[in-house]
């Protein structure tokens, strides 16, 4: 995909902002969505794909195993794709990635982790019209009747209540991406939704036609602590992203350790913006929520 190097936070804003502008209903408005790594190495591949790259089958029996062990909390649970939703936002290895809406929640996940500030994260931002355009026809026409660019859990019920029927959809792998019912807070703070390939083994930014989907916008190891700090000024950290003790807590961590001093001292490894990406690299990211 192609790559985008900032050296500042107002170098992020002018390109997630770039081409925003509608001149047509005379508002900023876009179709691009976010995904923040703290290493941009790191490829799209999902936590199941990672987990059981040794055999992908094991994926119902990691949803059969979660609906069964976690019945108590999952007796209101019916649906596959809210199923997949909620195992996400625990920590199952689902075919789910996170993304937002928002470019500034991806930057927080970028640099939330100051043990990675020796090494380049980026930001992730995908075109859901590009992706929206690799559709099977029946999925594209259902989109385009309700006028929206992403799939509602209910929608998704409707047309593909199973893996086996979303992908007996067309005989071409293809991708999506859906909100599910906002049962958590965390889900409506992160501005969240998820994106899923009807293969299994297909990574969305590998599918025909779809790599001009996608950008990353590496950001140096030497603005991270910029780009962090600027962030939670604008109420753009763990207190708002994970509601709750924890997530004040952990803000609370960062907010006063010795950032400064330790992250001037040290000396860095700064990846070129050209180089390859080893596949060391692809098994170790974890998810953006």
């Amino acid at each position: 995909m192609e790559n985008k190097l900032i050296h500042s936070w107002d170098e992020l804003q002018s390109t997630v902002f770039e081409g925003v502008w509608d001149a047509s209903i005379q508002r900023y408005r876009n179709n691009r969505v976010f995904r923040g790594v703290k290493d941009r190495r790191w490829d799209l591949i999902p936590a199941l794909n990672r987990t059981c790259k040794h055999n992908l089958k094991l994926e119902k029996h990691i949803l059969r195993s979660f609906k069964k062990y976690g019945y108590a909390d999952l007796r209101g649970v019916e649906s596959l794709w809210q199923l997949l939703a909620t195992g996400q936002h625990y920590g199952l290895p689902t075919r789910l990635l996170d993304w937002s809406y928002s470019p500034l929640v991806a930057a927080h996940f970028a640099t939330e982790d100051t043990s990675a500030y020796d090494r380049d994260g980026a930001i992730i931002m995908a075109d859901m019209q590009m992706i929206n355009g690799l559709l099977p026809k029946c999925l594209h026409s259902l989109l385009k009747k309700d006028s929206v660019n992403v799939f509602s859990q209910e929608m998704l019920d409707k047309v593909a209540p199973s893996f086996e029927k979303l992908q007996a959809l067309s005989e071409r792998p293809f991708s999506l991406f859906f909100e599910p019912a906002s049962v958590v807070s965390r889900i409506e703070n992160q501005y969240a939704l998820f994106s899923l390939s009807s293969d299994v083994e297909m990574q969305i930014d590998l599918l025909p036609h779809a790599i001009k989907a996608f950008t990353r916008i590496i950001i140096p190891w030497e603005v991270k602590l910029e780009i962090r700090d600027k962030l939670d000024y604008i109420n753009i950290s763990e207190r708002m992203l994970y509601p709750g003790l924890g997530g004040v807590c952990q803000w609370i961590s960062r907010r006063y350790a010795p950032l400064g001093p330790l992250y001037n001292a040290v000396p860095r490894l700064t990846i070129p913006a050209d180089s390859s990406l080893p596949d060391q690299s692809r098994n170790t990211q974890s998810n953006q929520n």
